[in-house]
């Protein structure tokens, strides 16, 4: 199963979308799908963006778990 934690490591650094979007180029629309978990793929492209501007990994972004077989 995957993750999006991006709504979370918003809050934590208590960020806003429009200042991300302002300061990365990365439309508000395309952030505000990530947030509400909307969207149903991440471009790699965008993904690059947000770890360096966020300073983190992937892993902090989206996380994938594996789910368990009954």
């Amino acid at each position: 199963m995957i993750s999006n934690k991006f709504s979370r490591l918003l809050g934590e650094r208590l960020l806003k979308i429009s200042k991300v979007s302002d300061e990365t180029g990365i439309s508000r629309t395309t952030l505000t799908n990530i947030y509400y978990r909307r969207c149903n793929a991440i471009s790699f492209d965008v993904l690059d963006k947000l770890c360096k501007y966020l300073n983190c990994n992937i892993e902090d972004i989206i996380e994938y778990t594996e789910e368990v077989q009954r």
